[in-house]
């Protein structure tokens, strides 16, 4: 059935099109991604000919310079999208990530990311009393073996060291946020330092990190290798927690609006088409193999890609289903809310140093009002409202039970016991006087594009 639905949605997007007379500003585009699993919707898109059902011509190119080389080149317009981290159109556009209004069409899905650490620290751990097969696993052990160190090195403590893979990323977020639930002081115990994702693993083998926060494969390449073992996963953290966007410049946006629709319907039809069944994810995992792509062993793509992750080195691979979400349960969309928790993050951590307008800047970087147009004509279900809480219910929650609503973003930043922030509350409050006026709608959650991605099968679709 799902596949009759994505295909009416194609053609009714084709006809649209055709009775519209609608052209294509630029047919020739190059697209950068990263080597990660969750570039899968644009890489599908191009593998699946979606691009060239929209009259696309596009050139899809793994950037080898890490997430500062993939802004670099939107920025300079060498690339005219890219896959980017949720993170990233937000801190541009405010100026701390490179100095230019990107901006976030889509979502590219939910979860994704593991937290894994070297065998050594591990076994510091589990002298504290961890727990490696409690899920969720919180960082209290880990507390407690740097409140020892701290005892035992006094002023000569040297602050353990964690790889994430960029500043402005949900990898640093979700670390931190691990972190700090027990009581660690993230700039204080360890050290946090950005790699290039497939540079990952080589640094914990080599010691240069006690572990690292990153997205897949480089988890369960440690795990598989039996250098350590992936003990946490974003979605422990945060049930279906944003991950990665696609981004353009908003002045190609403008200038450019057919071609960029036609890219996000090609996008997001690949998003359905990776959801609609798990046979669908085991030949995703093929073609992100490819040297072009991921290179990956197809073994390992599969830890993950296909309802399972292997948490524990020399373990069977767990049930995981929402390991991966790409356009179930709305994780295509856009949320304002989803952009400002990322603005919180920003100043929970110390990397803004002046008041601004949450509201006004998000709502100029994220896009649902053009997502809307899109989903439309491919047949894609649209949330109630583009402002939502998070961690209210069963399919999204916190780890330490918070509860965040963005009617409350600065009192949310401030709540937590452990922050840096370089702006005072109540200048924060002064340039955030709309508080209280979003109107936030929980959605149900649905998983009207198959079974791939869902926890439950009640919520599928036959």
């Amino acid at each position: 059935m799902i596949k009759k639905i994505v295909g009416l949605g194609l053609g009714i997007s084709l006809v649209a099109s055709t009775l519209i007379g609608a052209e294509l500003e630029k047919k020739k585009l190059t697209i950068g991604f990263i080597a990660l699993t969750d570039c899968a919707p644009i890489v599908i898109a191009e593998e699946k000919g979606f691009f060239d059902k929209y009259g696309l011509d596009v050139h899809v190119v793994k950037e080898g310079g890490g997430w500062p080389g993939i802004q670099q080149k939107v920025i300079s317009g060498e690339y005219d999208f890219s896959h980017a981290l949720a993170g990233m159109p937000i801190a541009a556009t405010l100026g701390i990530n490179g100095n230019a209004n990107l901006q976030a069409l889509l979502s590219l899905d939910f979860n994704g990311n593991g937290i894994t650490f070297g065998n050594n620290i591990i076994k510091e751990m589990k002298k504290y009393g961890m727990d490696e097969k409690k899920r969720p696993l919180g960082s209290e052990a880990l507390k407690k073996y740097i409140d020892a160190k701290h005892a035992k090195e006094g002023s000569a403590y040297q602050p353990l060291s964690f790889g994430m893979v960029h500043p402005v990323s949900t990898h640093n977020y979700e670390l931190r946020y691990w972190m700090a639930s027990s009581g660690i002081v993230p700039d204080r115990d360890t050290t946090i330092k950005p790699f290039p994702p497939p540079t990952m693993p080589s640094n914990l083998i080599a010691g240069n990190i006690e572990g690292y926060c990153v997205g897949e494969p480089w988890n369960e390449r440690i795990v598989l290798k039996k250098k350590g073992s992936t003990l946490v996963t974003n979605y422990d953290i945060w049930n279906n927690n944003p991950e990665k966007v696609l981004q353009a410049r908003a002045d190609f946006v403008e200038k450019n609006p057919e071609t960029t629709k036609a890219v996000m319907k090609a996008v997001l039809e690949a998003q359905m088409w990776l959801d609609s069944s798990w046979e669908n994810r085991k030949e995703a995992a093929k073609i992100l193999s490819k040297d072009i792509y991921v290179k990956a062993p197809v073994s390992v793509l599969e830890k993950s890609m296909t309802g399972t992750f292997q948490y524990l080195k020399g373990q069977d691979s767990e049930a995981n289903p929402m390991f991966n979400v790409f356009a179930n349960y709305y994780a295509a969309y856009p949320f304002y809310s989803h952009g400002m928790w990322f603005i919180t993050q920003m100043y929970r951590w110390g990397q803004i140093d002046h008041a601004v307008d949450m509201k006004k800047t998000i709502e100029s970087v994220y896009r649902p009002d053009l997502f809307a147009e899109v989903a439309t004509e491919v047949g894609y279900t649209l949330p109630p409202s583009p402002w939502k809480k998070d961690g209210v219910d069963e399919y999204n929650k916190f780890m330490d039970g918070k509860v965040y609503d963005p009617n409350k973003a600065v009192e949310y930043i401030f709540s937590t016991g452990i922050d840096e922030s370089k702006v005072s509350e109540a200048d924060l409050k002064a340039a955030n006087t709309w508080e209280g006026t979003l109107k936030t709608v929980q959605p149900d959650y649905v998983c009207p594009y198959g079974p791939a991605g869902c926890a439950d099968p009640k919520y599928i679709t036959k």
